[in-house]
C-alpha cells in the first residue's frame, strides 16, 4: 500500500536513514543538471513535504529531539505558500537568506553526526559550505551512493522517454557547427582540453536540440563534454535519439549512452577541464578530481552566448510576443465580460487563457504553470492553483494572472493585474498599483552604461513603493530564453544583497529580461505588472562611453481602472499613451470584432 500522508513518508525516510547509518539528509528541489524546474522523477521535496514551489530545501534529522527535527527553507516568494502546503508539526519554517540549511545543521545536528546528501543534486560550493559548518560540531557531510528518497518513494515516476528533436537554424540563427567552433576557440583561449556542460538549456542551445523531458521547458535530459578540437560528446538515453537528430548533429557530435557520462569524465585524467561550479553538481567535480583531471572553475561557456540573443532570435521573440499578446488580449476581453457576472474561477480563467494561446496553432507548451490568483491568492507571488485552492473570481476584487507560452520562435512571460467590476477599485489598491506602474515605467525607460549590473537598476522599480514604506520580496527581472527556460541566467534585476543578488552580471545587448515590480498585501490582494524587455545600444549625443536601454517586447493593455492618474507625472502619462498606441498598432491587425473594439477602448489615451 502506497504511503499517502506526508507524515508516513517522513517516518519512512527516517527509517531508511537509520538503515544506512545516517543521522540526517538534505532534500533540495533539483536534478542532475541543477535545473530550476525538474521532471516528475526529481520532485523529491514535493513528494516528501507537499511543498509545490520551484525553490526550496528540506533537512531531515533521523531523530527528532527538540521540535520536529526537520526544517524547510524557502525565500520570500513562498512565505505564505509553504505554510499552506507543509505541515508545521513536521517541519520548522525557515526563511532564506536570513538562515540556511548549513546554519540550521550547525545548530541542530548532533555532535559526530553523519549527514547525507546526494552529490548529483547539489553544487560543490554548497557541499563545501555545509561540510565546513558541520565540521565545527565534529559532524560530517556524506555523499550517498543512492538517494534514500528513491528507496522509499514507491510510485516514483520514471524519467521522461520523449525524443530529443532538432531546433531548426531558422529559429536558432546559428548552426551547431558555428557554435561548436566558438566553444573550441574559447577552450583554446582558456588553455583547456574540454568543457563539461550539464545545464539542460546549455546543452539544448549548443546543439540546437530541444525535448520534452521537463514540464514547460523544452529540453532533453543529457550532458555534454565539448573538446578543444571542436568535437562534442553528447550523453543521452539511446531511446531518445533517432536518425533525424543524428543527422542534424553531424559527425562531429558523438552520441553516447547517458550511462557513459561518468566513465567519460574519468577518462579525462590528466586533462584540463572547465566546469561551472554554479551549474554543475558536486558529483561531476568528484569524478574529475578523483580521476586526476585538472579542473578549471569557469562559467559555462554557453551561458553568455545563449543570453545575448542573435538577430534571428530577437526577431523571433518579437513575432512570438505579438502573437501571444493578441491571445492575452482576447482573454482579457473575455474576462472583462465574464468575471463581473460571477461564476468564473482561477482554474476556469487559466483554462480560457490556455485556449486562447492554443488558437494560434503554434503553441508548443506553456512556459510555466499559469499563476491565476484571485483576491488573497494574488498576494502569493508564485501561487499555483489546483482543485483544492481554486478560488472564485469575485466581482469587486483584484485578479492577477502571470503566464507565458513556448513557441518555436520565442518564449513569453507576461503578468497583468485587473480590477473585476462592478464598481471602482478602492483608493488603496489604486495607489499601490500606480506605484508599481511608476516603477515599471522607470525600468522601461532606464538608460545605463554598457555592462551595468542588473542590481544597479533594481531600486528604480522600488523607489515609489519605498517612499510609502512598502516593498516586495522578489527580484524585479529575470532573464528569458529563446524557446528555452523562462528563467534564464546570468542576467537579473534584483537587490544587490542577499539571496536575490544574482551574479552581478553586466547587462549586454541582446539580453532579454522581465520587468515585473509588484506589491502584495497578505490575505487581501496582489499586484504585478510584467513585460519583457530587450537590452539594446543607445546613441546619445555627447555620450562619454557606450550606453544601453531597453526595447519593450511585450504589448498588451494595462488595466486603466487600477490607475490613479493624479499620481502620474506628465512624462509617465506620455509613456502610458505611447505604450498603448504602440500596443494598438501591433495588435489591431491580429484582432477583429468585439475583441478589436475592446482593444480600441483599452488603448485609448489618458
Amino acid at each position: 500500500m502506497l504511503m499517502q500522508t506526508h507524515e508516513a513518508r517522513l517516518e519512512a525516510l527516517r527509517a531508511e536513514l537509520g538503515r544506512r547509518g545516517l543521522d540526517g539528509f538534505v532534500i533540495p528541489i533539483s536534478d542532475e543538471h541543477m535545473s530550476e524546474y525538474v521532471g516528475g522523477y526529481a520532485q523529491r521535496l514535493a513528494w516528501l513535504t507537499g511543498f509545490g514551489g520551484s525553490a526550496g530545501t528540506a533537512v531531515v534529522l533521523k531523530d527528532a529531539v527538540n521540535g520536529p527535527g526537520a526544517a524547510i527553507f524557502v525565500d520570500g516568494r513562498y512565505t505564505i505558500q509553504v505554510r499552506e502546503q507543509v505541515d508545521g508539526r513536521l517541519y520548522e519554517y525557515q526563511s532564506v537568506p536570513q538562515t540556511s540549511p548549513a546554519a540550521w545543521l550547525g545548530q541542530n545536528a548532533p555532535a559526530g553526526a553523519r549527514i547525507g546528501y546526494d552529490a548529483w543534486l547539489h553544487a560543490k560550493p554548497w557541499a563545501d559550505g555545509v561540510a565546513k559548518a558541520l565540521a565545527a560540531k565534529g559532524a560530517t557531510l556524506v555523499a550517498v551512493e543512492s538517494n534514500p528518497i528513491d528507496a522509499v518513494w514507491e510510485d516514483q515516476p520514471a524519467p521522461s522517454p520523449a525524443l530529443a528533436v532538432p531546433h531548426a537554424d531558422q529559429y536558432a540563427g546559428q548552426s551547431v557547427a558555428e557554435k561548436r567552433a566558438v566553444l573550441a576557440q574559447w577552450l583554446a583561449d582558456q588553455g583547456a582540453d574540454a568543457a563539461v556542460v550539464t545545464a539542460l538549456d546549455g546543452v539544448a542551445w549548443l546543439l540546437n536540440m530541444r525535448g520534452a523531458d521537463v514540464d514547460r521547458t523544452p529540453v532533453a535530459l543529457s550532458f555534454v563534454v565539448a573538446h578543444a578540437d571542436g568535437t562534442v560528446d553528447l550523453f543521452i538515453a539511446p531511446d531518445k535519439v533517432n536518425a533525424d537528430l543524428v543527422a542534424h548533429l553531424g559527425n562531429a557530435v558523438r552520441v553516447q549512452d547517458r550511462a557513459a557520462f561518468v566513465p567519460a569524465l574519468q577518462a579525462l585524467a590528466g586533462k584540463t577541464v572547465a566546469v561551472d561550479p554554479e551549474r554543475a553538481v558536486a558529483a561531476v567535480f568528484h569524478a574529475l578530481e578523483g580521476a586526476g583531471a585538472r579542473v578549471l572553475t569557469l562559467t559555462d561557456p554557453t551561458v553568455l552566448p545563449k543570453a545575448c540573443k542573435n538577430p534571428v532570435e530577437q526577431a523571433g521573440h518579437r513575432a512570438a510576443q505579438a502573437r501571444d499578446g493578441a491571445a492575452v488580449s482576447r482573454f482579457l476581453h473575455w474576462l472583462s465580460q465574464a468575471a463581473p457576472q460571477g461564476g468564473e474561477t482561477e482554474l476556469s480563467a487559466a483554462a480560457r487563457l490556455l485556449a486562447e494561446r492554443e488558437k494560434t496553432g503554434l503553441l508548443k507548451d506553456l512556459s510555466f504553470d499559469t499563476i491565476s490568483g484571485a483576491g488573497p491568492n494574488a498576494a502569493i507571488p508564485h501561487y499555483h492553483v489546483d482543485e483544492q485552492s481554486n478560488r472564485a473570481i469575485a466581482p469587486g476584487s483584484v485578479y492577477l494572472v502571470d503566464s507565458g507560452g513556448q513557441y518555436l520562435d520565442g518564449t513569453t512571460d507576461i503578468t497583468r493585474t485587473v480590477w473585476i467590476g462592478p464598481g471602482e477599485a478602492p483608493a488603496e489598491v489604486k495607489d499601490r498599483f500606480t506605484r508599481v506602474l511608476k516603477g515599471h515605467i522607470a525600468i522601461d525607460q532606464a538608460v545605463f552604461p554598457l555592462g551595468t549590473p542588473g542590481g544597479a537598476l533594481d531600486s528604480f522599480a522600488r523607489q515609489f513603493l519605498w517612499a510609502a514604506g512598502l516593498d516586495y520580496a522578489h527580484g524585479t527581472g529575470h532573464g528569458v530564453g529563446s524557446f528555452l527556460a523562462v528563467h534564464e541566467g546570468p542576467q537579473r534585476i534584483a537587490k544587490a544583497t542577499g539571496a536575490q543578488a544574482g551574479t552581478g552580471q553586466g547587462l549586454l545587448p541582446g539580453m532579454i529580461l522581465s520587468n515585473e515590480p509588484g506589491y502584495y498585501k497578505a490575505g487581501e490582494y496582489g499586484i504585478r505588472i510584467e513585460n519583457l524587455v530587450l537590452v539594446e545600444t543607445r546613441d546619445i549625443a555627447g555620450a562619454e562611453g557606450a550606453f544601453c536601454g531597453f526595447e519593450t517586447l511585450t504589448f498588451v493593455p494595462i488595466d486603466r481602472a487600477l490607475v490613479d492618474v493624479a499620481l502620474l507625472t506628465p512624462a509617465e502619462r506620455a509613456w502610458w499613451n505611447d505604450y498603448h498606441a504602440r500596443t494598438h498598432a501591433l495588435l489591431a491587425p491580429l484582432l477583429d470584432g468585439a475583441d478589436l473594439a475592446w482593444l480600441d477602448g483599452a488603448c485609448a489615451a489618458i
